[in-house]
């Protein structure tokens, strides 16, 4: 059966008129002019991409990609160049929360303003209001102007109206991170309740890891075009490499890749000696272990002046492989060369779900250790070693390489989902990792007789 699609943007396009004087604005408009005075910006250049019915969708992209103008058109606030959205159900955004609020007005009054705005009758405001103050629990500062609210009470407000609403379509714009830490957690519950009912939502936000954790599927956005449609992981990884400035450019040399599309580490392991075999004739002796199988989908990037040529996880007894037990210690090695002089490498790995949120990681600038400037033809074996506390199950390791030259952040080389990391566990418990607490149980008043 075919889904059926709850907004539907096709060939989207938004310009703006950038003026350099007032005057020239005011010409332009009233057609005083046939010369273009003004340049042009697009804020979005056709984007098109649709969004079924019952799906949770992440918008995400840099600074000035496109998003929160994009769920602007959808939800009416602006109006398109050209293009066009077709949205079939009743939306409830939380764009700027608080936009339409009188701070004249007392909050009960923004309440059945706000439900008037939305279209709703003061009968049906009357039935969701007790569910609004439950929510916002500002107490009697509700009867009170807003004008006198603190900022925390005033988004809390905010969000409590344009959420306690029956939609059939949400839409955030980062408006789940307000107010304090157990008001964010209420924030969180009320948005999973949505996703269990089939509501559709559109959501924007920087945070990777609701991102990851809440998305069906994910939009890339870049400088106002589209640059990824797919799975959160893939974006996620995708986003991160556009933020270093080395997006999906099929024409630059950042990706190593075999004849089937696959990246892998074969020339450079080739090249030093080391094969997949876990094996290394020339370093056996010095504990390197060689190079693991790596995942065929990993991404790989990076401008090579310094390179990883081989990586291998091992256990506790210094075996290779990718099965651990739960609560043992384990080592991540990592074999680097470096092509030209770096001042200060930064080495790290990171630990993710099959969702791609990261789940943990750490690099040399964290744990403050000291890494002196390498010379071009230098070559170091990075080791991590840990307690691999994190609950059974599957996990991705990554690995970078990364610095500061001039000030400026330099990607060296990254391998995004290098390989796979199995925990096995007897015992689980709630969320990511195990605290490994211990329990006692004392009887407080023993029973006589």
């Amino acid at each position: 059966m075919e889904k059926q699609a709850a907004i539907r943007v096709d060939h989207l396009t938004k310009m703006y008129k950038l003026y350099d004087r007032i005057s020239d604005r005011l010409r332009d408009s009233l057609g005083l002019t046939r010369k273009k005075c003004y340049r042009e910006h697009y804020a979005l250049t056709d984007i098109s991409f649709s969004v079924d019915r019952g799906e949770t969708i992440g918008i995400i992209g840099t600074n000035g990609a496109g998003k929160s103008t994009i769920l602007k058109i959808i939800t009416g606030v602006l109006s398109p160049t050209s293009g066009s959205v077709t949205v079939d159900g009743r939306i409830s955004a939380l764009l700027e929360l608080g936009a339409g609020f009188n701070m004249e007005y007392t909050g009960i009054e923004n309440i059945y303003l706000n439900g008037t705005m939305l279209g709703y009758t003061d009968a049906e405001m009357d039935a969701r209001l007790q569910g609004i103050l439950d929510f916002a629990d500002i107490g009697d500062y509700v009867y009170q102007p807003v004008k006198t609210y603190s900022s925390g009470m005033f988004v809390r407000l905010a969000f409590a109206v344009a959420i306690n609403i029956d939609p059939e379509i949400l839409i955030v714009d980062e408006a789940l991170s307000v107010g304090d830490a157990f008001f964010q957690a209420k924030c969180y519950r009320k948005f999973e309740d949505f996703k269990k009912e089939g509501k559709t939502i559109l959501f924007v936000s920087h945070d990777l890891s609701s991102i990851s954790k809440y998305c069906d599927r994910v939009i890339l956005l870049d400088h106002g075009k589209l640059a990824g449609n797919g799975s959160p992981k893939d974006m996620v990884d995708l986003y991160k490499r556009l933020l270093v400035h080395q997006g999906p450019d099929p024409s630059a040399e950042l990706l190593r890749k075999t004849g089937d599309g696959s990246m892998n580490l074969a020339a450079g392991l080739a090249e030093d000696g080391c094969g997949n075999d876990g094996s290394s004739d020339s370093e056996n002796g010095s504990g390197w272990i060689g190079a693991m199988q790596m995942n065929p989908g990993a991404l790989e990037y990076g401008d090579r002046r310094a390179e990883m040529l081989a990586f291998s996880v091992l256990d506790q007894r210094g075996l290779p492989t990718t099965t651990i037990e739960k609560g043992s210690l384990f080592t991540i090695k990592v074999k680097v060369r470096f092509h030209e002089d770096i001042d200060e490498p930064i080495f790290a790995f990171t630990i993710k779900d099959m969702r791609g949120t990261e789940i943990t990681g750490t690099n040399t600038m964290f744990e403050k250790t000291e890494i002196l400037p390498r010379k071009k033809g230098e070559t170091d074996i990075v080791s991590y070693t840990q307690r691999a506390d994190l609950q059974g199950g599957e996990y991705l390791i990554s690995f970078g390489l990364t610095g500061y030259q001039g000030g400026e952040f330099v990607v060296y080389h990254r391998l995004y989902d290098a390989c796979s990391l199995t925990i096995v566990s007897v015992k689980n418990t709630v969320g990511f990792y195990d605290m490994n607490s211990e329990i006692t149980v004392e009887r407080e008043n023993a029973r006589e007789g």
